[in-house]
C-alpha cells in the first residue's frame, strides 16, 4: 500500500512563491509516474503537472507552463512542485497521486483516472 502526504500548502500574495511536497512511503516509489492534482471550490479536481519515474519527463497543464516546475527525488521518496508567481486562480486543495503502469504522454498523466494512490491534499490560498 502507498501513502502519499502533501505539505507546504499556506496563504501567500500574487506574485509570491511556493513549494510543496509529497511523501511516499510503501511501494517501489521509484518505479511510479508522480502527478500534482488541484481542486478549488465547486470545481472538479483538474491536472497541474505529472513526472515520469526517471524524471526524464515532465507535462503541465497549459496555464502553469513557465511557473510551476515538478521534480522527485527517488532516493528520498519525495515529490515536489515549485510554484512561483502564483496567482489568485491557482488558489485549491493541491493533492499528489502516484500512476503504477508506466504511462506515457500528456493524455495519459492528465487523466485522474489513471492514478492509484491518493494523497489528501494541501491548500493553497493565493490573496490578490
Amino acid at each position: 500500500q502507498v501513502q502519499l502526504v502533501e505539505s507546504g500548502g499556506g496563504l501567500v500574495q500574487a506574485g509570491d512563491s511556493l513549494r510543496l511536497s509529497c511523501a511516499a512511503s510503501g511501494g517501489s516509489f521509484s518505479d511510479y509516474g508522480m502527478g500534482w492534482f488541484r481542486q478549488a471550490p465547486g470545481k472538479e479536481r483538474e491536472f497541474v503537472g505529472a513526472i515520469t519515474w526517471s524524471s526524464s519527463q515532465t507535462y503541465y497543464t497549459q496555464s502553469v507552463k513557465g511557473r510551476f516546475t515538478i521534480s522527485r527525488d527517488n532516493a528520498k521518496r519525495m515529490l515536489y512542485l515549485q510554484m512561483n508567481s502564483l496567482k489568485p486562480e491557482d488558489t485549491a486543495v493541491y493533492y499528489c497521486a502516484a500512476n503504477v503502469d508506466y504511462g506515457m504522454g500528456y493524455v495519459y498523466f492528465s487523466d485522474r483516472e489513471k492514478y492509484d494512490y491518493w494523497g489528501q491534499g494541501t491548500q493553497v490560498t493565493v490573496s490578490s
